[in-house]
């Protein structure tokens, strides 16, 4: 059995990700800090001032950056998620189906459970695929919070297949032949 991973370049890419997202939520961060918790005191601190500045009350040159920066500090953290489950990402053939493992996940999609797969960005180098499910396999992640996660990522009824991955144009020969798809395409009710 063959496991398929990242490449080199796929890594460095996703480090290169990883590192952008970062440097954005400590904007983010940052930002949020000093749009509501500013004071005329400069020994206030953060509770303080932010206390200050609530009894005053915000104005809207304070709330819609703050709301902004607020969306950001939430989601940045689920993008860096995604970044590092594609980090970890292997994918192996076996007898059973579709073995994927990253980050304490380990799923088994079963060959019969695989509709198609489809082309996410076709005009690149290194095209993006996914492998569309049948049925909700994240039951078989038991710990909750790792489930929702890479339900957030991916959702529950599909599978990436990265751009960067090695001998890509192997493994998705593999998947077509073992699920009996060779080289159909889901129809629109599948997808």
């Amino acid at each position: 059995m063959k496991t398929y991973r990242l490449s080199s370049a796929g890594r460095r890419t996703a480090v290169i990700l990883l590192i952008g997202a970062l440097i954005i939520w400590v904007f983010a961060l940052w930002n949020f800090r000093n749009t509501i918790a500013t004071s005329s005191d400069p020994n206030a601190g953060l509770l303080d001032a932010l206390r200050a500045n609530l009894d005053r009350g915000l104005s809207i040159g304070q709330v819609i950056p703050a709301l902004l920066m607020l969306v950001l500090i939430i989601a940045t953290p689920l993008v860096v998620w995604n970044i590092l489950e594609e980090w970890g990402a292997s994918y192996t053939p076996t007898d059973d189906g579709l073995r994927f493992t990253s980050l304490g996940i380990t799923l088994t999609y079963p060959w019969n459970g695989i509709i198609g797969i489809r082309r996410l960005d076709d005009d690149t180098d290194e095209p993006l695929d996914e492998v569309l499910l049948d049925a909700d396999h994240t039951t078989q992640i038991k710990n909750p919070l790792l489930r929702w996660l890479h339900g957030q990522a991916y959702g529950r009824r599909r599978l990436p297949l990265y751009a960067g991955l090695e001998d890509r144009d192997a493994l998705l020969e593999e998947i077509r032949l073992r699920s009996g798809l060779h080289d159909i395409e889901p129809t629109a009710s599948q997808q």
